[in-house]
């Protein structure tokens, strides 16, 4: 299976891309020239065309306590719309300092948003397989 991992911002939006084993996850694009929520969305779909992606996964924004920051709304509508449009499974995983830690990583850049969505995704494929590994023992 085939994963997009979406770093959502209001002015960028980081995009990655896994490999089909689900082993790694490889910094792929950055939208930042959309001018309305449909014209991100029909460019994330040609995207999941072209990579041939089964699922989504979208970064959830929460703050120290765990509640949603001021762009989970436009987030949500987001996933919401993509859900709606592509017909396949979106998952949200919490993003949590993924931004900074990107940052740190390669330094700020033109890819520092997909080197974001790329950590987010990285981290949704281990803690599914760690999840996946678990279940087997049960």
């Amino acid at each position: 299976m085939k994963y997009l991992g979406v770093d959502y911002g209001s002015k960028r939006v980081g995009l990655a891309v896994s490999d089909f084993s689900e082993s790694f996850a490889m910094p792929l694009k950055v939208i930042s020239d959309f001018a309305s929520l449909e014209d991100l969305l029909d460019e994330v779909e040609r995207i999941c065309k072209d990579e041939d992606i089964d699922e989504i996964v979208v970064g959830e924004s929460k703050d120290f306590s765990q509640k949603d920051n001021k762009i989970m709304k436009e987030i949500k509508l987001f996933a919401k719309k993509l859900k709606e449009k592509l017909k396949i499974s979106i998952h949200m995983h919490p993003e949590f300092l993924t931004s900074q830690e990107a940052k740190r990583l390669q330094g700020k850049n033109e890819m520092h948003d997909a080197s974001a969505a790329a950590l987010i995704l990285k981290s949704y494929l281990e803690t599914n397989k760690h999840d996946a590994k678990r279940k087997k023992r049960k």
